[in-house]
């Protein structure tokens, strides 16, 4: 029996954006109704087993509706750009997923669906229309069943003609009927005024229709009856205007609506770019991008498997190394296990593994490996380092590290395995891990061999990828960036990582006693509030006890009924003494749950101390990323919070911790690349940033800017340097977008080099197809071209942000490299211990405190010069939170 599925794209994307978090991938692309809608696909493939699929969507926002009603949908707001970008991503998806889509200029989704089911019908096949409108029960029929989404997407309700009458008690035919008395809000459908669901109903289980009720308005009694007579004409026109048109001329055919399953390498690419781990994984589309291209076959290698017997002798091949490739088996490179190295020569592979690097005739070997006048080309440094540290094998002299051209080259490119490599590159030869080792419960070492013939082949693929790339990053002029920032810094990090940070876990512990005592009291006020005990926890319990017991009105539903999530009790928090309890408990059990319990974990028993693993290729902006534990996250903004860091402590008895932080390193950043001249001012007489904005934006006296104003110049001020849209500010000042357009406009016409600056990086990013930082890191942005608005309108906020928000992740890491240096060449024992976003923290003897709260900003300020002051605060005390 054939089965087609409808999809009211329109409709479905909405819902998945507004049902689940902003969610965005490591380019700032917006993805979260692209993900709720992936989820619905895959499922309703997996549960339907379609054989005809199709997608219909509105093709623009005149239908032939507004010749008889200009104001239909004119209530609407604009949609929000982050979810008009999303739009040719959910087409580019569902072409992935080999499923036809189809829109026509004058006709909405719902008049191309509603002549689809007619169609079917009449063929015989069976129908699923999903859609969050309920104008479509009106198609429902024996053969055709609707779909309505609820509480987002997660849920949804068949209706069938005997459904549709057992909930509402009304044919299909009917829903026309509906609309037409009770109007529709969202559709700008006027109906009659006062007439709701519950009325309309009544009215038409009685009369049957608008046009009997019409007639028979005259015995209806009361004012409903005048509203009747008064309002007819617009209960016809909107019963008109409900009705779904199902003559909609269609160019598509049953053949180019058949489904056979969708493109697993078309849709594993889209995955890849939206960065849907979780679906690579579930889905297996982990495994590199196949090409049409006939890759290059890797030399038939030679490999040996060395011996504690055979690797002496070994040492006289090491100056005749090209590449050498460490395998470290685990996510974490702290804990994660050293199968062992292969070195790439002109006539041979070698493979040693771990227990051989180890031995005592492997002395010359380790020499090799630690001395860092011997040149190493590998991938992936920084891990092996870290790693190679722990089994007590010093590893340095790395002059290339592919995975990080890969990264510099594309920062976007989310594949960074040696096997996706390769096949970027067209070598062949070099197996995906997870078809040498197997992968999550399958995962087992193979016999030694095996494991060689892998090991050495990913080491003689390193060796032709580093030439390739060489001259990849000459031509890009990217060769200072590669060699003196990004390359020593991973021995920076890798030294900082393996250092670690102490922390006292009794006065962990303490604060965990601390919160939890303050958490019993919040429980204790809240059931004392509630009347009584019940699961804070759950959502559903604690609507029952917001929204039945209390009565406090309800903003948003979810499938277990209302919402309780953070946006929500926040607009509730004036209601009711109760809601602001509930906000502070949920802060400190995660607090307890997330950085007591979860640091405490993380604490190694050997030293006592915490090492975290910095990422340098995962943001594409530049900025580090801290993993295992994400000590960039620990909140500061509650004091609470800040307490945690009192248990980061010096390694030494008598040093202190010095911490040093970068005041509005991005404002700074943008008032050098834009010359504005009022921010520039601003910095160079030292004045508080946000104050000077309200000042100039709102046109008042540095006495008259209150909270409020700096408030919202402070939220425009960092928006626009993360490309922040009249939607996006709307949310955080908790203003109409309206009010945010009007600030964001003001804004401009006061700092007007701001305006030239990023209309100039647009322009020159349609030019190049990339923006660059000031050190030349690049961005590459090939939909700063495209004719789709939402695809172009992503790519220029990036070309006005990244420039901004790369170069000041490059000035730290600048910072970092040159601290490291001065350390060495002044001899000084103090040791660089984490980077924070824009802070630096150091563990420091007391005899060397004064020279490091003079050099740390000295260096910092000058990392990179700007044409208005870079400025650095420092601080120091026994602990981290002292030192802030």
């Amino acid at each position: 029996m054939s089965k087609l599925i409808l999809i009211d794209g329109n409709s479905i994307a909405n819902r998945a954006f507004y049902a689940l978090p902003l969610l965005s991938n490591s380019s700032g692309l917006h993805t979260n109704a692209v993900f709720g809608f992936t989820t619905m696909l895959l499922k309703l493939i997996e549960e339907q087993k379609p054989t005809h699929f199709l997608v219909a969507f509105d093709a623009g926002k005149i239908t032939f509706r507004h010749t008889d009603y200009k104001e239909y949908k004119g209530g609407r707001a604009k949609t929000p750009p982050e979810l008009s970008e999303q739009f040719p991503l959910i087409k580019d998806l569902i072409r992935a997923f080999t499923i036809s889509q189809f829109e026509l200029e004058g006709y909405e989704a719902d008049d191309i669906i509603g002549t689809m089911t007619r169609a079917a019908d009449e063929q015989g096949m069976d129908v699923l229309v999903v859609t969050g409108d309920k104008d479509m029960l009106q198609l429902a029929s024996d053969r055709v069943t609707i779909a309505i989404t609820r509480k987002g997407i997660s849920e949804i309700e068949l209706y069938d003609p005997a459904q549709l009458k057992e909930r509402y008690g009304l044919t299909p035919d009917q829903i026309r009927d509906l609309k037409g008395l009770m109007g529709d809000s969202s559709d700008n459908i006027p109906g009659i005024p006062g007439v709701g669901e519950k009325t309309a109903l009544k009215l038409l289980h009685e009369y049957g229709s608008v046009e009997e009720v019409l007639a028979n308005a005259g015995s209806i009694k009361g004012k409903m009856g005048e509203k009747i007579q008064a309002h007819a004409d617009d209960a016809r026109m909107s019963k008109e205007l409900a009705t779904i048109f199902r003559d909609v001329p269609m160019s598509i055919s049953w053949e180019e609506q058949a489904y056979n399953g969708y493109d697993k390498q078309a849709l594993g690419s889209v995955f890849r770019k939206l960065e849907f781990k979780s679906l690579l994984e579930k889905m297996d589309f982990s495994g590199a991008e196949e090409t049409d291209e006939e890759p290059a076959v890797l030399e038939e290698l030679n490999t040996r498997i060395l011996t504690e017997e055979s690797v002496g002798d070994f040492a006289e091949k090491l100056p005749q190394v090209l590449s050498l490739h460490v395998e470290v088996i685990g996510d974490n490179p702290h804990n994660a296990v050293v199968l062992g190295a292969a070195f790439n020569t002109e006539d041979a592979a070698y493979y040693a593994p771990l227990d051989v690097l180890k031995a005592e005739a492997a002395e010359p070997v380790r020499r090799w490996l630690a001395d860092p006048d011997k040149p190493k080309k590998m991938c992936d440094l920084h891990r092996a380092l870290v790693a190679l540290a722990w089994e007590g094998i010093p590893l340095e002299g790395c002059v290339f590290d592919v995975m990080l051209a890969t990264y510099l080259l594309d920062p976007t490119e989310s594949t960074l395995t040696l096997n996706a490599l390769a096949s970027k590159y067209k070598l062949s030869g070099v197996k995906d891990d997870a078809e040498v080792f197997g992968k999550g419960a399958k995962f087992k070492v193979p016999e030694v061999d095996q494991v060689s013939e892998h090991l050495c082949r990913k080491a003689a693929a390193i060796y032709q990828i580093a030439s390739i790339q060489e001259k990849e990053l000459e031509d890009n002029g990217m060769n200072r960036l590669y060699h003196e920032l990004e390359l020593p810094l991973s021995n920076v990090l890798g030294d900082m990582e393996k250092q670690g940070i102490k922390v006292n876990k009794q006065e962990l512990e303490d604060i965990g006693r601390e919160l939890s005592e303050r958490i019993a009291q919040l429980i204790g006020h809240i059931y004392e509030h509630a009347g009584g005990e019940f699961n804070i926890n759950s959502p559903k319990q604690l609507g029952e006890i917001l929204f039945d017991r209390l009565n406090l009105p309800v903003y948003k539903k979810t499938k277990t009924g209302p919402s309780t999530d953070a946006e929500v009790l926040e607009r509730l928090r004036t209601k009711h003494e109760i809601v602001s309890h509930i906000l502070d408990y949920r802060t400190l059990a995660k607090l307890q749950s997330t950085y007591i319990e979860g640091l405490l974990k993380e604490i190694r028993p050997s030293d006592g101390k915490i090492h975290t693993v910095y990422k340098q290729t995962i943001a594409a902006t530049g900025r580090l990323s801290s993993q295992y534990p994400n000590l960039q996250n620990i909140p500061i903004r509650l004091e609470e919070g800040r307490k945690i860091r009192k248990a980061f402590v010096p390694s030494e008895p008598g040093w202190r911790i010095l911490a040093a932080d970068y005041s509005q390193i991005e404002l700074r950043v943008l008032a050098h690349i834009s010359h504005d001249e009022r921010l520039m001012e601003a910095f160079h007489e030292n004045m508080d940033i946000h104050t000077k904005t309200a000042m100039d934006v709102f046109g008042v006296s540095e006495a008259e800017v209150d909270k409020n104003m700096r408030r919202s110049a402070k939220a425009v001020n960092f928006g626009i340097v993360y490309g922040i849209s009249d939607y996006g500010l709307s949310q955080n000042l908790d203003i109409t977008r309206a009010e945010a357009a009007k600030f964001i406009e003001q804004y401009f016409a006061v700092f007007q080099g701001v305006r030239r600056y990023m209309d100039d990086i647009i322009k020159k990013a349609r030019e190049d197809g990339y923006v660059t930082t000031l050190l030349q890191r690049r961005r590459y942005l090939p939909e700063i071209k495209a004719s789709n608005y939402n695809l172009r309108s992503f790519a220029e906020r990036t070309a006005m942000n990244t420039p901004i928000q790369g170069t000041a992740a490059d000035i730290i890491k600048l910072a970092m490299v040159q601290m490291a240096e001065r350390l060495q060449e002044e001899k000084l024992k103090s040791r660089m211990l984490l980077q924070v976003h824009d802070e630096l923290v150091f563990e420091v003897p007391e005899e060397e405190l004064e020279t490091m709260s003079r050099l740390v900003p000295e260096v910092m300020e000058n990392a990179l010069p700007l044409d208005v002051p870079l400025k650095v605060d420092v601080e120091h005390g026994i602990n981290w939170y002292e030192a802030k």
